[in-house]
């Protein structure tokens, strides 16, 4: 993938340093800065705090963070306690559990002298394998793309929520690949990018996509249903951060709107996940899916470049104002066209069949 600026990697693990490096995505796009964890606590601070954010990057994280706290103490109760109190920074992102029972179930029968090297590798092979599956995404993404620019001769213009991109993922993005695709390909994509209330990750997806060279427009969270209604979108994509066995969505606060927008003007909506984003557990959605309450500060305050330069902070309500700050909605699997996932591209009431059957190939 071409960058008109050499693109900065989310993350980057290094066990001859026994470290992991970072953007702090609180920083971006204003300023890219890196920062070094060093312990599992590191780990967690950086998932809890969104330095780390994107569901396919918290569970690289929290295994990277299980690999740290195995270098210090391999114990059954070093793993526990890290293990926990990873599981317990982000409770909507399903990736984030997977993961951590992915390392618990290899390290639970692994000699403690050779966790260290074992937790260390798998997180390495989780990793690699975030930037394998969002690949194949793309190239599922890819060919609806290519369907819709087959039958209109024009560009494709695409509608995102939020930010599931390069910097939500260790490559490509989730709901970003097939657009990152389409554009190496030469095909005309043109992509609104919502700015995504409260915390504004709509910024990160245009900084992506403005270094890729794919053409773009940054819009208010609330000018989808208005651009939708005007035939000015082709289709909506955007990322997951928990999928029900039904095909509910669970993704940022505001997605169920623009379904409901995608549903009423005739415009298929389509989630872009791996399958590990998938809670089998988990069959209705709405009232099953636990959705994070975030810091009221988040709504509050805002940060921008103010008229000199500088980037500052801004008080948007009086201190003592109620605030309600859900992170996340559902959106009902009725209003999802398909799902995207490594494996192929799947309608809700087909996902469990589907992959059940892909998996036995």
């Amino acid at each position: 993938m071409k960058f008109t600026e050499k693109p900065i990697s989310s993350l980057v693990a290094d066990r001859t340093a026994q470290r992991v490096v970072i953007v702090d995505q609180t920083q971006l796009p204003f300023v890219v800065e890196q920062r070094v964890l060093l312990t599992w606590q590191d780990c967690a601070e950086a998932i809890r705090t969104m330095r780390v954010r994107g569901a396919p990057l918290i569970g690289v994280t929290a295994a990277y963070g299980i690999a740290l706290a195995m270098l210090y103490d391999a114990t059954d109760e070093s793993l526990l306690i890290a293990k926990s109190a990873l599981a317990a920074t982000r409770p909507t992102a399903v990736n984030l559990a997977w993961a951590l029972d992915r390392m618990q179930q290899l390290l639970a029968s692994t000699d403690p002298a050779e966790r260290a090297d074992a937790a260390w590798q798998e997180a390495d092979h989780i990793a690699a394998e975030d930037e394998k599956n969002n690949r194949m995404i793309g190239e599922h993404g890819l060919a609806v793309i290519c369907e819709i620019h087959k039958r209109t001769g024009r560009v494709v213009n695409i509608l995102t929520h939020c930010n599931a991109g390069r910097m939500a993922c260790t490559e490509w993005g989730t709901a970003t690949a097939p657009i990152y695709l389409a554009h190496k390909e030469g095909l005309p994509v043109h992509v609104w990018v919502e700015e995504t209330r409260p915390r504004n990750q709509g910024l990160i997806t245009q900084w992506e996509l403005a270094n890729a060279g794919v053409s773009h427009t940054y819009i208010v969270d609330n000018a989808g249903g208005h651009l939708m209604q005007h035939e000015k979108v082709d289709m909506v994509i955007v990322g997951v951060d928990r999928v029900s066995r039904r095909g509910d969505v669970a993704n940022k606060i505001g997605t169920y709107l623009k379904a409901l927008a995608a549903r009423d003007n005739g415009i298929p909506f389509y989630a872009a996940a791996p399958i590990s984003s998938i809670d089998m557990a988990i069959e209705d959605g709405v009232p099953e899916i636990e959705i994070e309450e975030r810091d009221t500060s988040e709504v509050s305050m805002l940060r921008g470049w103010d008229r000199h330069g500088y980037v500052t902070d801004v008080r948007l309500l009086r201190e003592g104002t109620a605030i309600s700050n859900p992170g996340f909605d559902v959106t009902p699997s009725r209003l999802v066209t398909g799902l995207i996932t490594e494996r192929g591209i799947f309608a809700p009431n087909d996902l469990v069949s589907g992959v059940a059957t892909e998996t036995s190939k």
